[in-house]
């Protein structure tokens, strides 16, 4: 109903009450004063709700995200874009690590989450068909360092050499495995001990890192395992950093002679950090670039969003494809299906649309796209939620 007839309708009504309460006849005037007042409450509570209303369903949305660092650079990219051409619509990513994000959203303080892997098979059996969960982006974990000696040279290195690094079985820059790896810069290397810089927090970025970890050599798998937070064995022998989100660690090496780290690419480019080639199932050694992240990311047919993405993932780490960079991780977008908020949901559904749309060509430098049939993933997801 217009605002006019509301309003009018309601002023007759109040009118009509307050000449019946004043001009009523003495016969029968308690009772009827009582029905009549009772009318014009209920017109007074009539149009607060109107306004109460109006306001909820006109005024501003916002929509509030946590999770991933490793997604970050892009989110904010996405986020920018977005609202200034949605001027109604607010959005606010507060990073934080994939396992804060999952936390955040299944308590309900967040409208969304990112994830580096997807939801673990166990939270999505428990959750399943009530909460969608897609790739937004392909990106990958380098390894960062800070050898002055050396300068911004791409060394050479493995998933074994990584794994005895953190292990602390590695001790100096100049051990034999790592110059044999490197021949070009092997005198340049200097007899200084490693400080191995991991993330604090729970990350997303460590579970994969910790993967291809796994993956490479078998000791790891059995002193450490996977995980987003795991106990770092160079932590014990006082050669280990924590430090939170991507931007801390690269604060860390920034600041720390002779550290080594991982983060993802868009860090390093954007920090100028040196990074490494890293050797793949095939034996070659990789650079992380777009096409070699695009390379392992070629999945064949992708699942639904409402379905179990946990192979995915899985099989993109250390993928034996030609010219695949080995430590490639999509990051995943966590909603309900339902939401209960009619304007929330629109906002959301546009929101989701634009990122596998418009958003998959603004990507900052450092991400991959998606591929046509992970793109169309994400807008089924966008279609799949449902406005109460």
């Amino acid at each position: 109903m217009p605002l006019y007839s509301f309003t009018s309708t309601l002023y007759s009504i109040n009118s009509y009450s307050f000449n019946v309460l004043w001009h009523a006849p003495k016969y029968g005037e308690r009772v009827q004063r009582k029905a009549v007042l009772v009318i014009a409450v209920l017109a007074v509570v009539a149009i607060v709700a109107y306004f109460a209303f109006t306001s909820k369903s006109e005024g501003p949305v916002k929509l509030l995200g946590s999770g991933s660092t490793f997604v970050r650079p892009a989110m904010d990219v996405w986020i920018r874009e977005f609202t200034a051409k949605h001027s109604s619509i607010s959005i606010e990513y507060a990073g934080g690590g994939s396992g804060k994000g999952l936390s955040d959203f299944f308590g309900k303080l967040v409208d969304f989450a990112c994830s580096d892997p997807p939801l673990p098979k166990d939270k999505w059996e428990k959750h399943r068909g009530k909460v969608l969960q897609f790739p937004v982006v392909l990106g990958a974990i380098v390894i960062v360092y800070n050898v002055p000696e050396i300068g911004n040279v791409h060394l050479n290195l493995t998933g074994e050499v990584l794994a005895k690094i953190y292990l602390g079985e590695i001790k100096y820059w100049d051990d034999p495995e790592i110059k044999k790896l490197n021949p070009a810069v092997a005198q340049k290397l200097p007899h200084r001990e490693i400080i191995a810089v991991h993330r604090s927090d729970s990350s997303g970025s460590t579970q994969v890192f910790t993967l291809f970890l796994a993956k490479t050599y078998p000791r790891w798998k059995q002193v450490v395992g996977v995980g987003k937070t795991v106990e770092w064995p160079v932590d014990k022998i006082g050669r280990g950093i924590g430090a939170k989100g991507n931007p801390g660690v690269v604060q860390a090496i920034k600041t720390t002679p002779y550290s080594i780290g991982y983060v993802e690419l868009a860090y390093a480019l954007s920090n100028n950090l040196p990074y490494a080639r890293i050797q793949n199932p095939l034996g070659e050694f990789v650079l992380a670039t777009p096409q070699s992240i695009s390379r392992a990311a070629k999945i064949g047919k992708a699942p639904s969003p409402l379905d179990d993405w946990t192979d995915i993932s899985y099989n993109m780490v250390y993928a034996n494809v030609e010219n695949a960079y080995p430590i490639t991780s999509p990051t995943y977008m966590i909603v309900w299906k339902k939401i209960p908020d009619k304007n929330k949901c629109k906002a959301l559904k546009e929101f989701i649309q634009f990122i596998g749309t418009e958003g998959q060509t603004l990507l900052p430098e450092g991400y991959a796209p998606l591929s046509q049939e992970l793109k169309d993933v994400v807008v089924k997801a966008a279609n799949l939620l449902e406005c109460s």
